[in-house]
């Protein structure tokens, strides 16, 4: 449910200054300049210490933050990307359409929802990500008819935060308006890291910014996944990582049910591919079937929560999906599988077809480690398999002495009844 909260019942986590003198806060002396870098590098220095990291688009407005941002020690761990899609032509191809109106409520909260679903698949392992979206117009170097104003969002996995400010026009030139909607960045990303913040700012009172808060309950996520909306949903129930890892070590299926196999399995990877986080994979979305219910998703989840597994929830049931959601990752296969994603068949019987994709997912870092499998009653490794050449190194064999599944999820849903 999306809640409004225009006006003065707002409580600000921040201080306004106003000097008695001007009625707005100006920073003419260079005291003043080292006062104001002084808490600008305190947020900073908090938002690169929460473990968050953000994607970022701007439009029309608070280039200062980003300065801000990336000056600070430690920006490389909490900024994945920014992006400033100022013409048209940059918009529409960021969005995917073309906005009603660049400078809307609904185009921020469209840039940091798509900015978020490129954050997911950047992320590193285990860290929690937002998107950020901020669209302005601000004071040019023409008189404006319309007003001076900016809206800025931030998306989480469970939540949806915008702000609105109308700023009284003739107050500031553009670089104090700029000022202005950095700081409101600068806010946004401090309270979706859960950073506590003074921001300080110089908005006058007819300028009381509009709020708006959505949060989605676990329902609202699945399905936003099972929609397509958002790309993945995580769900981290192992212990906290003692390390930090390079990229994803993932085990796909259906898990219906998980079993002793498939632990074992990913612990054998995990002890092949000690630089990847160990994750189960379920693709809500299956190619030939309808999408998997959320009280099934959340059934099978709840077999990764009693066995302190991590597990993703993604929407899509195809590879060379998959690769481009989770790039550079490590994905355990059966034998099958990988008879299955070298077969021309399944590319519609061309060869230089299936040959393209899976370079494309090469091309990404993307490597296959491969567990025996029985193949039509034939228990069969990597090596039994004949994988193209440009393809080979992209294969890692687990070797059988150290694992071998002959447990059916099949086979233990007949004998459960299932």
């Amino acid at each position: 449910m999306r809640c409004a909260h225009p006006g003065a019942s707002i409580q600000y986590s921040w201080e306004t200054k106003i000097p008695p003198s001007s009625g707005r806060t100006v920073f003419p002396g260079r005291t003043d300049r080292i006062v104001m870098e002084t808490w600008v590098r305190a947020v900073v220095e908090a938002i690169h210490s929460s473990r968050a990291q953000a994607v970022i688009y701007l439009a029309g407005g608070a280039s200062q933050a980003l300065g801000w941002l990336l000056s600070v020690p430690g920006a490389s761990g909490s900024v994945l990307e920014v992006v400033v899609p100022y013409s048209r032509a940059s918009m529409v191809q960021l969005l995917g359409k073309l906005p009603l109106q660049f400078t809307t409520k609904q185009t921020a909260e469209d840039m940091a929802l798509v900015a978020f679903n490129r954050a997911l698949k950047l992320s590193g392992p285990g860290l929690q990500v937002m998107g950020v979206g901020f669209t302005g117009s601000l004071a040019s170097s023409r008189p404006k008819q319309g007003d001076h104003r900016f809206f800025v969002s931030t998306r989480t996995q469970n939540c949806l935060r915008t702000s609105h400010v109308t700023l009284s026009k003739g107050l500031r030139n553009r670089e104090e308006e700029d000022t202005v909607s950095s700081y409101f960045v600068l806010k946004a990303i401090a309270d979706a890291c859960r950073v506590s913040a003074t921001i300080q700012t110089d908005l006058q009172e007819p300028e009381i910014p509009k709020e708006s808060v959505e949060q989605f309950d676990e329902d609202q996520e699945l399905q936003q996944v099972i929609d397509g909306q958002v790309c993945m949903k995580v769900y981290h129930f192992s212990d906290p990582a003692e390390k930090n890892f390079d990229r994803k070590l993932i085990l796909p299926g259906s898990f219906n049910p998980l079993h002793d196999g498939h632990l074992r399995l990913l612990e054998v990877a995990s002890s092949m591919c000690d630089d990847g986080l160990p994750c189960f994979e379920i693709s809500a979305i299956n190619a030939d079937k309808p999408p998997l219910s959320i009280a099934e998703i959340k059934r099978r989840v709840e077999q990764f929560r009693k066995a302190g597994k991590n597990v993703i929830i993604s929407n899509q049931p195809y590879f060379y999906k998959k690769a481009e959601l989770f790039p550079g990752s490590a994905f355990i296969i059966g034998a099958d599988t990988a008879a299955r994603l070298v077969n021309p068949k399944y590319y519609g019987g061309d060869f230089n077809r299936m040959l393209e994709i899976l370079l494309e997912c090469k091309n990404t870092g993307t490597t296959f480690l491969v567990g025996g499998r029985e193949i039509e009653g034939v228990f069969k490794v990597l090596e039994d398999l004949d994988i193209p050449r440009e393809l080979k190194d992209m294969f890692i064999s687990i070797p059988e002495e150290k694992f071998r599944m002959d447990i059916s999820s099949t086979e233990l849903r007949k004998s459960q009844g299932l």
